[in-house]
């Protein structure tokens, strides 16, 4: 706990760094990544885990304080200051959304005020508006959810090949590999994409399945938080457990059009190293976190 500090702020340097001349390395209109020896590795992910690590170890210290509006509302949003100025100008919102939700999920269960909570979801969807605002990319995927009939040739297109792929898939889906979306037509088949593939390919069944199997995840994550041995580690669980299955939620919700596309890739599933690399830590770290866990821990 006493070393959360020294994590986030590598964190922060490090996904700042991103900006400094030949280091940084742009791709597809984001500045996203650092490039070593030869290396990609997006900084960003590691936000999402030491976040929560940040978040569950100052709320932990100051238990009794979170409902005054000085340690409370105002360390969380001392906490998530520096993530939303440098992901907003990569920028990297679906990143960001999975920070946040981290986050608010160690401030919610260390004990926040249900006003404080209700003014930050407000204060949430009114830098949304702006957003959508001033920054046309924003309001294009907006207007895309709205409307998939627009942007044909950009997002519009990767959700109307993602809904084709599901749909062909039928009950029981073409068969293991046998999917014809991933080639040429679905953009990013292995990352992104990747469970519009699984549709395709293992059909209802098998989409329903993996729902499942992320539901468990973060059902299992919260039985861990519940029964953690102490404060810091409950809120721990909590923050990573949200993270986690709020990622793979995110990607199936916009690869279902029930949410906008936001380039969040499918929790251990999409190809990616950063992605996948801090998805395994966080398991291992929730892992650890049951490790401790006493038979006479009682849930919190």
């Amino acid at each position: 706990m006493s070393r959360a500090p020294y994590l986030f702020s590598l964190a922060l340097i490090a996904t700042a760094l991103v900006f400094a001349p030949h280091i940084g390395f742009s791709h597809a209109g984001g500045t996203r990544w650092l490039l070593i020896g030869g290396y990609t590795f997006q900084p960003a992910e590691a936000l999402k885990i030491t976040g929560v690590i940040a978040a569950a170890a100052y709320f932990s210290i100051i238990r009794g304080k979170i409902a005054t509006h000085t340690w409370g509302l105002g360390g969380f949003f001392a906490i998530i200051a520096l993530p939303v100025l440098l992901l907003i100008l990569q920028p990297d919102l679906g990143t960001l959304g999975i920070v946040l939700a981290g986050i608010s999920a160690v401030f919610f269960v260390a004990g926040a005020r249900s006003r404080d909570i209700l003014l930050v979801i407000v204060c949430g969807l009114l830098a949304l508006a702006l957003l959508a605002a001033f920054r046309p990319y924003v309001r294009d995927r907006v207007m895309t959810f709205i409307n998939p009939s627009l942007n044909q040739q950009t997002q519009g297109y990767q959700i109307r090949q993602s809904l084709i792929a599901i749909g062909s898939g039928g009950v029981l889906g073409r068969g293991f590999g046998q999917g014809v979306q991933k080639f040429t037509y679905l953009p990013e088949p292995m990352g992104d994409s990747i469970f519009a593939v699984a549709g395709e390919e293992l059909g209802f069944a098998g989409g329903v399945l993996l729902i499942l199997l992320f539901l468990g995840l973060v059902l299992r994550g919260f039985f861990i938080a519940a029964h953690a041995p102490d404060m810091f580690g409950s809120l721990l669980g909590a923050g990573i457990s949200t993270v986690l299955a709020g990622q793979a939620f995110i990607n199936i919700g916009a690869m279902l059009s029930i949410l906008p596309l936001t380039g969040i890739p499918l929790t251990f599933v999409s190809q990616g190293g950063s992605a996948m690399m801090i998805s395994l830590a966080s398991a291992g770290i929730l892992l650890n976190v049951s490790k401790y866990r006493t038979k006479s821990a009682k849930p919190r």
